[in-house]
């Protein structure tokens, strides 16, 4: 998918407004405290992200073709990151889930502005989300 996706540029237009770090900071913050709970029996080592400095949970569920996505994070700014993802990701097939370029993280200067640890994270959340889109897309198949 290389053409733009509209959530994505709205991202990327949302961060262009702060000029340091420490504003984008405060940003993903603002989104961490925004973004729902997971459901306490998703807080689980099942869930748990592998690789990542904080403790992040995620899970998926399709519903009508689509994904959704939910997570949570003991880590404010790990949060934020999570809920940028969801936000992207979410409400997409799990095709679209896997063919979704991620160039917002790039183009917000997120890789760059991320200790070592909270971007192998960054990978980890990822790459739980597509494998997600994985199972749901090859339970569809074997149904079809």
């Amino acid at each position: 998918m290389s053409q733009t996706d509209p959530i994505q540029e709205a991202i990327i237009e949302e961060f262009s407004i702060f000029e340091d770090w420490m504003d984008k900071y405060n940003y993903l913050i603002e989104l961490a405290k925004e973004l729902p709970p997971i459901e306490e029996k998703h807080r689980t080592d099942q869930y748990l992200i592998k690789g990542c400095q904080s403790r992040v949970w995620v899970d998926a569920e399709l519903r009508d073709g689509n994904m959704y996505f939910t997570a949570d994070s003991d880590a404010i700014i790990t949060k934020g990151i999570i809920a940028l993802l969801i936000r992207v990701l979410n409400g997409r097939t799990p095709q679209q889930v896997l063919d979704t370029e991620l160039y917002f993280v790039e183009k917000i200067g997120l890789r760059e502005n991320l200790s070592p640890t909270r971007a192998n994270g960054l990978l980890g959340m990822v790459k739980q989300m597509r494998l997600y889109a994985l199972a749901y897309q090859a339970k569809t198949q074997q149904t079809q």
